[in-house]
C-alpha cells in the first residue's frame, strides 16, 4: 500500500472512529465492563495506557478499575532522541505539555517496562495489525519492550474499526489482543490459526 493510500484510509478511520464515539457515548463504560480481567492477572501487574485525544476509546474508566486490581500504571512519553518510553503514573500526578499536544509523564517520572500495553489505534485487524498515525512510535517501544521480556499488546478501540485485513510491514508490532465495547477478540490465536493454514 501506498503511502498516499495509507493516508486516505487514515481519514477514513478517522471518520469511522467519530462515528463510532458520536453513536455510543458510554462506549467507555461498556469496555471497562466487558475487558478481560484474565488479561491483567496473566500479564499484568505493570500496565501501560493511553490519554485520549480527540474521539479515541478511552480506557480511563477501564483503568480505574485495574487499579483497583492492583495495577501499577505507566503512561507514554515522547523523548528527545524521538524514541518513546513508558513513565510511572498515577490519577493525580503531575501531567506536563509534550509534542503533538499531548499531555505526559514528566522526564523525572520512573521509566517502566509494562507487561500489558494498551495501544491505540486507527484500525486493526484479525491477524494482530495495527493502522497508527504513521510516526512508528509504538512499534518501536513495542520491539524494545520485546527484547527485554513479556510484553502484551492489546489494542483499544470501537468495534467498527476492526477491519477485515491491513497492510503490515517488516519494522510493524503484531497486536496480541484487541478489545472494544463490544467484546475482545484473541488476535493471536488467530494470527496462529492462519499461520497453520499456509
Amino acid at each position: 500500500m501506498s503511502q498516499a493510500e495509507k493516508d486516505r484510509l487514515r481519514k477514513e478511520m478517522r471518520e469511522v472512529r467519530e462515528e463510532a464515539a458520536a453513536r455510543d457515548p458510554d462506549a467507555a463504560e461498556k469496555l471497562a465492563d466487558v475487558f478481560p480481567m484474565k488479561l491483567f492477572e496473566r500479564y499484568g501487574p505493570v500496565v501501560s495506557y493511553y490519554l485520549p485525544i480527540g474521539d479515541e476509546l478511552s480506557p480511563e474508566p477501564l483503568m480505574t478499575r485495574l487499579r483497583y486490581a492492583g495495577a501499577r500504571t505507566a503512561l507514554p512519553r515522547l523523548e528527545a532522541d524521538g524514541g518513546m518510553t513508558f513513565r510511572a503514573w498515577e490519577a493525580g500526578d503531575v501531567l506536563v505539555d509534550g509534542p503533538f499536544g499531548l499531555k505526559e509523564p514528566s522526564k523525572d517520572a520512573e521509566i517502566l517496562l509494562p507487561s500489558l500495553v494498551l495501544v491505540p489505534a486507527l484500525a486493526f485487524d484479525a491477524l494482530g495489525n495495527r493502522l497508527g498515525y504513521g510516526k512508528g512510535h509504538y512499534d518501536r517501544a513495542l520491539a524494545n519492550l520485546r527484547e527485554h521480556g513479556r510484553a502484551f499488546a492489546c489494542a483499544i478501540g470501537y468495534k467498527a474499526q476492526m477491519l477485515d485485513a491491513l497492510p503490515a510491514e517488516p519494522h510493524d508490532q503484531p497486536l496480541d489482543w484487541a478489545a472494544t465495547e463490544q467484546g475482545s477478540v484473541p488476535l493471536f490465536m488467530m494470527r496462529a490459526s492462519a499461520e497453520q493454514r499456509v
